[in-house]
């Protein structure tokens, strides 16, 4: 049985004291024993931003890619071993910015790939610029008016694009983060969850107690999550109350599916019986 001892690593924590990603870290520790997933058995791609630290305190296979390049990355190692799971931990910056247009072409795709997007509003680790999901008036070092532009909505870009599994989670609460994560690589097809994150250095207005008096979870109205225009007329609520769990999810195959070379092995373990010699000729 797998334990949440087997990620950890010899080094310490660099996150400012109480910033939101130590509840996503101990999350995706627990959902990974949860599932029975060891370190050796799990690839994670790492972006750009305080969330890409986590590649140095977290025992499993892991990659760092460019700034927003994390879904070529994922996607080339689930094309080369599309039995591995593969998890994508983003930022909203890093992701939705500089990302945002493999985002899209990833969620139309639908890869067998779990993305989670740390979603704070801002680019902390360059101190505390407005990043593309900053809210409408949130004043930061780069918006000190207050930002006027619409923001991006994570979940609607995720359902318009095709994504096939759609959620949002709370890093301040951590049991329920970590079913939400469980649910999300449990899934099969491009997953997204959408987690809001408190900044405790760089955003003293979305604090703990800020989310936590608007929160409320969808499963306890009743809600389904087979209705893609239900899921859209959902996902567009911010302000008083803020809807938090599965907006989204259904079957569909992905491209791992319809690639007749992966029909019976993963490509790493097909024997390499290709021969250069006659295009090496060709050149002489």
């Amino acid at each position: 049985m797998t334990n949440i001892d087997a990620y950890k690593t010899k080094y310490s924590s660099t996150w400012c004291p109480g910033c939101g990603n130590f509840g996503i870290w101990l999350s995706l520790k627990n959902a990974l024993a949860h599932l029975g997933i060891p370190p050796w058995g799990v690839l994670v791609v790492y972006g750009v931003g305080c969330h890409g630290n986590m590649y140095d305190w977290m025992n499993a296979y892991g990659f760092v890619g460019l700034h927003g390049r994390t879904l070529p990355v994922a996607q080339g190692v689930k094309a080369a071993n599309h039995k591995l799971p593969v998890i994508v931990i983003t930022g909203d910056g890093d992701c939705l910015g500089e990302g945002g247009n493999h985002f899209i072409h990833a969620a139309k795709r639908n890869p067998d790939i779990t993305v989670f997007i740390h979603d704070n509003q801002l680019y902390s680790l360059t101190t505390g610029q407005a990043s593309p999901t900053a809210k409408a008036g949130f004043a930061t070092k780069s918006t000190p008016q207050g930002v006027i532009d619409a923001p991006v909505n994570p979940l609607t870009l995720s359902l318009v694009a095709g994504a096939t599994f759609v959620a949002r989670g709370f890093s301040g609460d951590i049991p329920q983060l970590t079913k939400l994560m469980v649910e999300a690589i449990k899934h099969k097809g491009f997953s997204v969850l959408d987690i809001l994150q408190p900044c405790v250095t760089f955003d003293k207005d979305h604090t703990y107690d800020w989310y936590r008096k608007r929160l409320y979870e969808l499963s306890a109205s009743g809600f389904t999550t087979n209705d893609k225009n239900a899921a859209m007329l959902k996902a567009t609520e911010w302000g008083d109350k803020i809807p938090f769990g599965i907006f989204y999810e259904e079957d569909k195959p992905t491209p791992e599916d319809h690639e007749k070379a992966l029909a019976n092995m993963p490509l790493i373990d097909q024997p390499l019986t290709v021969s250069i010699d006659n295009l090496i000729k060709e050149f002489i």
